[in-house]
């Protein structure tokens, strides 16, 4: 059987995703439309909701943002496809988490998170199982991805010379204050201790040229400690280059016989 995905923005992961299958690494699945905001309407794409969704999708991809989510996320379930989402922050909102995971029970459908660009969900999600103490996720960028944000209201991004901390709390108000640039704390609140208890220190840093991010959680099962260093995507300052590779990863498993870390 092929899967039948298609695809909410189409930028740097939507690419990806496309080159992927055009290089044959991506087997038993079909892209057949994307959904962009800007006016067109050629091959699989379109900017017309209408246009998109009298396609019959088995999967849709969301790579175009919180309002992407917050638009299109029921009607995707309603239609009968899974969800997967990469703006995970914005299920900060807890009622529209809610409303999500309703319209995807009701429809037998899933709602799923890739890993996008963090690690170590399955060891944390597998930990929370037998009970976590504490989970942080500090995530550390040079000062042009904080452009655009709030941060360029607490300190000067350009003038930095040693590393500011921008934020230091709980992910829910983290995430909803930087949306483009830490979903990845989101995933792994939701994986782990939930938005509240789960906390985000996030960090403009001129030293450094690429984006790490650092968990670290303790629990029942001990503690451990994960870091990435991940080089910035040319087309987005704001994002990594993994988290295009991690939605290939994510996309393939919708058709793959083989399924590795689940």
């Amino acid at each position: 059987m092929t899967v039948q995905l298609g695809m909410i923005g189409y930028g740097a992961i939507g690419k990806h995703v496309e080159a992927a299958l055009k290089a044959g690494n991506i087997e038993n699945l079909k892209l057949v439309a994307a959904l962009v905001k800007r006016p067109r309407n050629e091959g699989i794409l379109t900017h017309e909701p209408d246009r998109f969704f009298a396609n019959k999708f088995d999967a849709v991809a969301e790579c175009a943002g919180h309002e992407a989510v917050r638009t299109y996320g029921q009607r995707v379930l309603e239609g009968g496809a899974d969800f997967l989402v990469t703006s995970v922050g914005a299920f900060t909102d807890t009622p529209l988490f809610e409303r999500l995971l309703a319209a995807a029970k009701v429809n037998g459908r899933k709602l799923i998170l890739p890993s996008g660009g963090i690690g170590a969900l399955d060891i944390l999600s597998s930990a929370a199982i037998g009970g976590l103490d504490s989970v942080t996720v500090t995530v550390r960028k040079d000062p042009s991805a904080w452009k655009g944000t709030i941060a360029e209201t607490l300190v000067d991004l350009d003038g930095l010379k040693a590393p500011h901390t921008v934020f230091n709390g709980p992910v829910r108000e983290g995430a909803r204050l930087y949306p483009q640039n830490v979903n990845i704390s989101a995933a792994a609140a939701l994986a782990g201790l939930g938005l509240d208890k789960t906390r985000v220190v996030i960090v403009a840093d001129p030293a450094i040229t690429t984006h790490i991010v650092e968990l670290e959680a303790k629990g029942a099962f001990g503690r451990f400690t994960f870091m990435e260093d991940v080089t910035v995507s040319e087309e987005n300052r704001k994002t990594g280059k993994l988290v295009a590779m991690a939605m290939v990863k994510s996309v393939r498993q919708l058709a793959s016989t083989l399924v590795v870390a689940a």
